[in-house]
């Protein structure tokens, strides 16, 4: 799979009433066009497999029209441009799954199912990364999800807005873990060197740095200090969490 190295897209870009209209299914449906079947779904199902595929940049209204094999004018009387595309292709891949249950019994497990969910999301869409969400349109999926899983941690006791910071927290870690498994990606594509061969080139040089005295500390690591088998995204998710109960537990004594 290819995720592309174009640059950063932007939600909320494009008409945002008519990008609601389209993500709630509450305004004018288009007429029939000329190609039989020709549907807003299909439309967007496209438009995320190319992205999937190729990446963002390769998404366009003339790609999409080619590949459903139909006049790019066609595409507009359903959607106006890339845009408004773009949210309903966020609304599509981040549609939560029917089973409340896979979020945990207790708010620890939801928000430890939430990351890895989320971490799988961007693995199985890598695109997702190049749009700047910090202006989302909200559609069925993103209120469907926050419903959910707003509703799994409220025993936390806390604020409105601290459950909110919450799920903001998670996704931002998050997020910065994906984007740097995407780079390292990126960086063997485009080298051709894969990470131990990568550092295995520096091998030489740095042993050396090591032997110098010049950082003692450094030098003094273990073997494993650096070891690809360290799962450094479950250490840290799990040291949220800790963090977090820490919280909840010191706000539930101040409020006896």
């Amino acid at each position: 799979m290819t995720s592309g190295t174009g640059g950063t897209e932007t939600s909320g870009s494009g008409d945002i009433l008519r990008t609601l209209e389209l993500l709630w299914d509450t305004g004018r449906r288009p007429s029939r066009g000329p190609k039989p079947g020709l549907t807003l779904d299909r439309i967007v199902e496209t438009a995320v497999r190319i992205a999937d595929a190729e990446g963002l940049e390769a998404v366009s209204m003339r790609r999409i029209s080619t590949e459903l094999g139909t006049g790019t004018m066609s595409l507009y009387r359903y959607v106006p441009g890339k845009g408004e595309l773009l949210d309903l292709m966020l609304d599509r891949v981040q549609r939560p799954g029917d089973d409340v249950t896979a979020l945990g019994e207790n708010w620890r497990a939801t928000l430890e199912a939430l990351a890895r969910e989320s971490l799988a999301l961007y693995q199985r869409h890598p695109w997702l990364l190049r749009v700047n969400q910090s202006r989302p349109v909200l559609g069925p999926s993103a209120i469907d999800g926050m419903e959910k899983v707003i509703s799994r941690i409220k025993p936390m006791g806390l604020r409105d807005p601290e459950l909110v910071s919450v799920v903001i927290m998670i996704d931002s870690y998050v997020t910065g873990a994906a984007r740097t498994r995407l780079y390292a990606q990126e960086a063997e594509h485009r080298t051709g060197l894969t990470d131990a061969e990568f550092w295995a080139a520096q091998y030489p040089v740095l042993e050396k740095v090591m032997t110098s005295g010049r950082y003692p500390v450094m030098a003094s690591l273990s073997d494993d200090a650096f070891s690809t088998e360290f799962d450094h995204f479950e250490f840290g998710l799990q040291r949220i969490l800790d963090g977090l109960e820490a919280f909840v537990e010191r706000q539930g004594r101040d409020s006896e």
